[in-house]
């Protein structure tokens, strides 16, 4: 821990605002309230004398799915003047590994920047050229590293701090809960957008606590940061007890249930299976040509808990296999709390191998990228099994949960 570091994290907006109580115990949900709730209720008193730009993408909404863009736009209390666009875009146009490009918003008339695969000084450059005195941060994570939501984050942290300008997180709740830390740990010889900074494979944070952690122990000249956090989130609840809309923060992130396994299934791109895209189950249904019952067999005999896989046949219409029919299993969580994702990724690939001769990783080692080492790879392929593989990380891993704890807002 370095605390001359954590020292210059800026305290957590201290305008908290009352709450109405909720009417009976099934509206427990209301009583959450996102950060950009918060800052709108407050008067966007954060954010007074200053030409604001945001960072956000179509999850930046309010519960009854207005767009925190329009809603901003259209109140003359804050004074939003730019919006930059991650992968995928402002409005949510692109496919995986795209974006919009730069553009003016039909709707609000705004320039929209594109952020995707920028980051330093090109990034800085882009802060300045957009006139902006505070970058905001609201986007959706689903909880695993390599979703790159929150190295999207990093990346403007970083330029914002080159640029000179202040950032503000608006807190979100983490779909999949923050009750732990889980897989492994990447090794920074192997930072690529999917992982830019040792952070567990699931990270068990929410975007705030993430912008904390990266501004204390990783950015080189921390960012003056603050964040504005919910009210009522409490590290147990999975996504549905928010009460809030949900909104595919991808387009092959459907579900809150897809966020609920991505964090291990989505170890499958780094193979020649198919992680399930081009289907309406993208990473719960796995498969290849040539699969047959004996995957779903060998992996149920492992008894994983809160999870059951089917035998399952099905067609892409993108993707590895478009258009073909092949098999493999749907992956069926049963007691979401029990269920460990990242451990039944490893179990899938194991079981995987030993099942299907043509089973092969991505000629890249795209693997490596995924779980941030070589360890995964070669202790599969070297007949390692599931205990053994997961064994492997514990070190690291117990390291990153102490580093964690020092910044968790939530109980």
């Amino acid at each position: 821990m370095r605390p001359s570091r954590r020292a210059v994290l800026t305290a957590t907006t201290a305008a908290a605002l009352s709450t109405a109580p909720a009417a009976a115990a099934a509206q427990r949900h209301r009583k959450l309230r996102t950060g950009f709730e918060r800052l709108a209720q407050d008067g966007y008193t954060l954010l007074g004398n200053q030409k604001v730009g945001i960072v956000t993408n179509p999850t930046g909404i309010t519960r009854d799915a207005r767009h925190i863009v329009d809603v901003m736009h259209a109140d003359d209390r804050v004074d939003l003047t730019s919006v930059f666009g991650p992968e995928h875009g402002f409005r949510g146009t692109a496919q995986a590994g795209g974006s919009e490009g730069r553009y003016d918003d039909p709707a609000t008339g705004l320039p929209v920047y594109d952020t995707y695969l920028k980051s330093g000084r090109p990034l800085a450059d882009i802060f300045t050229a957009s006139g902006v005195d505070t970058v905001v941060f609201d986007i959706q994570d689903v909880g695993a590293r390599f979703y790159t939501y929150i190295w999207t984050l990093y990346d403007c942290m970083e330029a914002a701090q080159l640029a000179g300008k202040r950032f503000v997180v608006l807190d979100r709740p983490n779909p999949v809960t923050g009750r732990a830390a889980l897989g492994p740990v990447l090794h920074k010889e192997f930072a690529t957008f999917v992982g830019r900074q040792p952070v567990s494979q699931a990270h068990g944070m929410t975007v705030a606590e993430l912008a904390r952690l990266f501004n204390g122990e990783f950015l080189t000249d921390p960012v003056p940061l603050e964040t504005v956090t919910m009210s009522g989130w409490k590290r147990s609840e999975f996504y549905d007890a928010s009460g809030l809309p949900w909104v595919p923060p991808s387009p092959n992130m459907p579900t809150p249930e897809t966020a609920l396994v991505y964090s291990g299934t989505c170890l499958f791109e780094g193979t020649n299976l198919s992680e399930g895209r081009g289907t309406t189950r993208p990473f719960e249904l796995l498969g290849a040509e040539g699969v047959d019952r004996r995957w779903a067999e060998g992996a149920n005999e492992l008894g994983l808990p809160g999870v059951r896989f089917r035998e399952a046949y099905f067609a892409p219409t993108f993707s590895k296999f478009q258009g073909k029919t092949i098999g493999g299993v749907q992956v069926h969580v049963h007691d979401r709390a029990a269920f460990d994702p990242v451990r039944t990724g490893i179990a899938l690939l194991v079981t995987a191998k030993r099942a299907w001769s043509g089973f092969a990783w991505r000629p890249d080692n795209w693997i490596d990228k995924l779980t941030g080492s070589t360890r995964v790879r070669t202790m599969i392929d070297a007949g390692a099994d599931t205990d053994e593989v997961v064994a492997g990380w514990q070190q690291d891993l117990a390291a990153f949960r102490r580093t964690r704890r020092e910044y968790l807002v939530y109980r």
